[in-house]
């Protein structure tokens, strides 16, 4: 979906089609009476403005969850997705293993973002080598439903049981659920066909649409 916004850089104002104004610090859109003006925008780069120039940015981390035994194809979605969630200015948080967890992680650290990983070990060395910052559990796969709660949304990459508890979680917990590369057909899941996709859906969330 081809979503477009006004940014106005010089007054730091960002406007929507129908000339909603944007309040970064309620993530709410309000009737405005200012004039609409600026530059047109689609979502990420509004959500880029959100994140490093708009002064609120969001500070919940977005959650990338998917299977260790991931395909070539999944591994090289979630690494894509973590260098352009890092680019936004979004920090990622993960399971901090391998597989789909180790990719955007890597991803997300090429661009200069930060990572968390949310072990299900006791013992932090577990963590995948580009886990900016390490959280040990020592929970177990009960650690998924951390990852669930703590998201503001979420993109889930292929599926496996635990990828699927964490999918299931995060919905029942009302979060929004982006699928990519075979992720599990849940109720509520939105499924899109490509990283670019998937990007803007997640800076429609942080924007709040």
């Amino acid at each position: 979906m081809n979503v477009t916004f006004r940014l106005d850089r010089a007054r730091n104002l960002l406007f929507d089609a129908s000339g909603h104004r944007f309040d970064p610090q309620l993530r709410s859109w309000t009737n405005s009476t200012t004039p609409v003006s600026g530059e047109v925008v689609d979502s990420i780069a509004a959500a880029t403005w959100l994140q490093r120039g708009s002064g609120a940015p969001v500070r919940v981390p977005i959650g990338v969850i998917g299977p260790r035994d991931a395909t070539d194809q999944q591994l090289a979605a979630a690494q894509d997705i973590g260098r352009g969630l890092a680019s936004m200015g979004f920090v990622v948080i993960c399971g901090g293993r391998h597989g789909v967890m180790e990719a955007v992680c890597r991803g997300a650290a090429a661009a200069g973002g930060v990572t968390i990983g949310m072990l299900p070990d006791a013992d932090p060395t577990f963590a995948n080598p580009y886990v900016g910052i390490v959280i040990a559990t020592g929970i177990g796969e009960a650690r998924n439903a951390l990852i669930a709660r703590a998201s503001l949304c979420l993109v889930a990459i292929g599926d496996s049981f635990g990828t699927l508890s964490e999918v299931a979680l995060s919905r029942q917990f009302g979060k929004r659920v982006i699928g990519l590369e075979g992720a599990a057909q849940v109720d509520g899941v939105v499924h899109l066909a490509s990283v670019d996709e998937a990007l803007a859906a997640l800076a429609r969330c942080a924007l709040n649409q």
